[in-house]
């Protein structure tokens, strides 16, 4: 099960992941990060409450980084050990931006 709850403002937009970034959830995601408005510079997503992510979680983020390459930046912040750790093991960690 996956929580998120998204904000937006301005030009920046926060979403908050809560539960499981799996492949049940990862559409849900998927679309949550379709409906951001265009003009989002900044995406930063939060973490802290995110208890585990599996490959179709890695696929939704990168290709909302490779969304946001041309538009601005995206970042992660509030990374637990098990997710840093996954993010080491598969080489995001050199390609996503974690705070």
């Amino acid at each position: 099960m996956l929580k998120t709850t998204k904000t937006v403002q301005d030009e920046k937009a926060v979403v908050v992941l809560e539960g499981r970034l799996d492949t049940v959830t990862s559409s849900e995601l998927e679309n949550e990060l379709k409906t951001l408005p265009d003009d989002v510079r900044e995406l930063t997503l939060d973490f802290e409450k995110l208890d585990y992510i599996s490959s179709s979680g890695l696929r939704v983020l990168l290709t909302a980084q490779k969304k946001m390459i041309g538009r601005g930046e995206m970042q992660i912040v509030h990374v637990n050990d098990v997710i840093r750790d996954i993010f080491e093991i598969t080489g995001f960690s050199d390609i996503l931006t974690i705070l």
